[in-house]
């Protein structure tokens, strides 16, 4: 094409509007003539930017402005389906992009920039006081817009606020061995065993969810865990590894739960060495909300804020004796006065 002066333009194309501003268009790597963005005052601003146009493709810098035209929920679903995920880190993508970036659900790629990422983070801290769970949603949109500038949809991730994805977790309580005392009599009966194994040995609620008769070694105080049962959104229960592979592993369980140990296999697991050790009072598998209602009252009770510990900690002391009692092996028994008697 000619330009005003007559001579043949080298790339692009400049033309004039009735508005009196210029439009500037260039022909793409793939042969499709392409507009500029915006119009330009005159024709020397409209060459600057065919200029740099034509350095981005030289360079291999170029890319497709459409490119980043795709739904963020579309791309983000993909993103989520394309990993070998474990079913409750699935889980949890899934309510974040519900509940806390439902805000981009609607938007391109190209749509989210750095000054939406930053209102958005604001808007979440201020109207839900979620740090930890912000800083989860946070981390997982870096991830998804990380992956976006990979394929070349966008050329930089919007997600550049230093530290908004660090969860700064207060320290929790740890129960005292009283206390582990008071919540196991506050449970009840048949899940009592679940409390003490929760702070003796440790193991997480997922793990002993997971337990079976074959794993339990009542002569010897022993208990494999091999494997973690998990409950999902959606109530079910899925089997799957421990959280790492250190969690695979043998639990020696101090001597005074012999007897906590034996009443509960008599009393309440399934028959069989692939009986569940814990069920529900109709027979059903551990379910959180069943047991999370006597949790709650039994903590209330106790006087236990929400989220504390139940670990025991090496150097904890008996209330009775005064002794050592560890989760671990240590050479310290436990006092076993009171649990004989």
């Amino acid at each position: 094409m000619a330009n005003s002066k007559g001579r043949r333009r080298r790339f692009g194309a400049i033309r004039r509007l009735p508005s009196g501003r210029y439009q500037a268009r260039y022909p793409g790597p793939d042969g499709v003539m392409r507009p500029a963005p915006i119009t330009f005052e005159t024709t020397a601003d409209a060459d600057d930017w065919l200029a740099e146009k034509q350095t981005e493709i030289r360079r291999g810098e170029w890319r497709d402005p459409e490119a980043g035209a795709v739904s963020f929920r579309a791309y983000a679903d993909k993103w989520v389906d394309e990993r070998e995920l474990a079913p409750l880190t699935r889980d949890l993508y899934r309510y974040l992009l519900d509940k806390h970036l439902f805000a981009f659900a609607e938007s391109d790629l190209d749509e989210i920039t750095a000054p939406r990422v930053r209102e958005w983070r604001a808007d979440r801290l201020r109207t839900t006081n979620a740090k930890t769970m912000t800083a989860k949603a946070y981390r997982l949109l870096k991830a998804i817009m990380e992956t976006a500038v990979d394929d070349e949809l966008i050329t930089r991730n919007p997600c550049r606020i230093k530290g908004a994805g660090k969860e700064k977790a207060a320290e929790r309580r740890i129960a005292t061995v009283s206390q582990v005392d008071a919540l196991a009599e506050g449970v009840g009966m048949r899940w009592r065993l679940m409390v003490y194994l929760g702070a003796y040995g440790p193991m997480r609620p997922e793990e002993q969810a997971g337990l079976r008769r074959r794993d339990v070694d009542l002569d010897n105080l022993r208990v494999r865990v091999r494997l973690a049962e998990p409950e999902r959104m959606n109530r079910r229960r899925v089997q799957g590894d421990t959280k790492s592979e250190a969690g695979t592993r043998t639990v020696i369980l101090p001597a005074f739960l012999r007897r906590e140990l034996r009443w509960h296999l008599e009393s309440y697991a399934e028959p069989g060495p692939d009986g569940l050790i814990f069920v529900g009072e109709e027979g059903a598998p551990f379910r959180r909300s069943t047991f999370g209602r006597r949790w709650r009252r039994a903590r209330e009770v106790v006087g236990m804020p929400e989220g504390f510990r139940l670990l025991s900690r090496p150097g904890a002391r008996c209330r009775d004796c005064s002794r050592s009692v560890s989760p671990d092996r240590s050479p310290n028994p436990p006092c076993d006065s009171r649990r004989n008697g």
